[in-house]
């Protein structure tokens, strides 16, 4: 006979009530609430030094608390929480529904703080403008990821009005994830005990490849950062005088990355970078490009005859997920042209931004980046390393079999179409944080992004309808977890 604890588990799920739940819930309380969230410059501490004094992280952050507060959920505790000089953490704790016991808990993340607006954005849209057009809405953190307390919490509501269970939830809302979650730790510590058992995390700052189907992200790039100067003089001289005289400092500059990075191949030089490849990722892989052959080549706007990097799509994936790779995001000492008299300038600053396979060590890739900058530089020139930082990547542990029963069967019911795994390129910090804190945990990283949501840039937008279909994937594996 089965236990009074145990009577919820010969319960079904209806799923038609489900869907309804979050349907309603988006075109009703969400996506007015969203809109008016992305009107809050709500810039990353990274982006605005003066975060505290001007007010837009409290500003996003009171916005989610007083919409979540008003839904109401039965038992539920709204708290924002502030450790002293650092952002503040919105967290909703719920409790899991009657007759649930010993399933851990569910973490569900997003993050509230954004990118920088960017300039060019196209007309009739802007980064503090939200607009919704032909199913999508456009604004800066609309898919990057505001979206994401609004779905976790209607999750929660989707299981409870559908006759589901789930175990005890806390949503997790930081205000740093666009800077690397430098408070993190500290509120992962602060919060250790309140946290419990951590048995399930569910991040919906990812995306994939299209959007017909659930994306599960199996592995994130860790990142290494720097800004490297080379200076060759007090003060900027003739060029006509001084050149052939006085070295280039953008060539110097120019002969140090070329330690690091093969120019004619994109190659990373350094072994610090490099890990093996398992063998179940690159078995992903090949699946990811069978369920949606081209849109890898074709994820980005190339301009003109411009071509992607292999024509293998296999290596592609690969390429953006379990190798290296070097991107100059930022430089300084360089005049726009309509400016630039005949000079040979002073120095040369470049930000360095590498992305690292999801198992190497960042630190260590660091240190060989600095120690290829400043070892034996060209003609003496004197060589300035700022703004450092670094990252690890995580990779996801194997999925437990309920959960993979639930991705099965939840894909067909949702979205019509299998689930498939990727390795995303960017960095979600907080997942290696959490792998290191809770080892036996799952992981659903996934998401509404696609690689033509223009994440970082400018017209970034937000596919309502696969945003949609992600908060119902979630109900239903709320509900797998309660009865696993």
């Amino acid at each position: 006979m089965r236990s009074r604890s145990a009577w919820w588990q010969d319960r079904v799920v209806d799923t038609t009530a489900a869907q309804q739940t979050v349907r309603r819930l988006w075109e009703t309380e969400i996506l007015p609430s969203l809109q008016d969230f992305i009107a809050i410059p709500a810039l990353s501490p990274h982006f605005d030094a003066d975060w505290a004094a001007n007010g837009h992280l409290d500003a996003a952050v009171e916005h989610l608390r007083a919409w979540i507060t008003a839904r109401a959920i039965d038992g539920a505790r709204v708290d924002v929480v502030r450790l002293p000089e650092r952002t503040p953490l919105l967290v909703v704790d719920v409790p899991a529904t009657e007759g649930v016991t010993d399933t851990g808990t569910v973490l569900l993340y997003g993050h509230l703080d954004k990118q920088p607006p960017v300039g060019g954005w196209s007309e009739g849209l802007g980064p503090w403008q939200p607009v919704l057009r032909d199913g999508r809405l456009y604004g800066r953190g609309s898919a990057d990821d505001g979206y994401a307390g609004y779905a976790a919490t209607a999750a929660i509501e989707a299981v409870r009005a559908s006759g589901g269970a789930h175990g005890r939830c806390v949503v997790l809302l930081e205000t740093g994830e666009e800077s690397g979650s430098p408070d993190l730790p500290a509120y992962l510590d602060h919060l250790r005990d309140q946290l419990g058992r951590v048995s399930l995390v569910v991040c919906l700052d990812s995306g994939g490849n299209d959007y017909e189907r659930m994306w599960l992200t199996t592995s994130l790039r860790g990142l290494a950062s720097v800004d490297v100067t080379v200076r060759v003089l007090r003060a900027g001289q003739h060029s006509g005088l001084a050149s052939g005289i006085v070295p280039s400092s953008f060539r110097v500059l120019r002969a140090l990355l070329d330690r690091i990075e093969d120019s004619a191949t994109g190659e990373i030089l350094l072994s610090e970078m490099y890990v093996d490849i398992p063998a179940d990722r690159t078995a992903e892989a090949r699946a990811t490009v069978d369920a949606a052959p081209g849109l890898v080549r074709g994820a980005f706007p190339l301009i003109d005859s411009t071509a992607p990097v292999s024509d293998n799509e296999v290596e592609l994936v690969l390429n953006g997920s379990w190798r290296p790779t070097l991107s100059v995001i930022g430089a300084a000492g360089l005049p726009e042209p309509v400016d630039a008299g005949n000079v040979l300038r002073p120095f040369t600053t470049l930000t360095l931004s590498f992305r690292l396979p999801p198992t190497a060590d960042s630190s260590a890739a660091l240190e060989a980046v600095c120690k290829a900058l400043t070892v034996d530089v060209p003609y003496g020139a004197t060589v300035e390393l700022a703004r450092s930082e670094y990252a690890d990547g995580w990779n996801a542990p194997a999925l437990a079999p309920w959960l993979r029963t639930a991705l099965d069967t939840m894909s067909g019911e949702v979205f019509g179409n299998p689930w498939r795994a990727i390795g995303l390129g960017g960095s979600i910090p907080f997942m290696g944080m959490l792998a290191e804190q809770y080892p036996q945990a799952q992981f659903v990283i996934t998401g509404a992004l696609g690689a033509d949501s223009n994440a970082h840039v400018p017209d970034e937008w937000l596919h309502v309808a696969q945003a949609t279909r992600v908060t119902e994937a979630v109900a239903h594996i709320l509900d797998a977890h309660a009865r696993s």
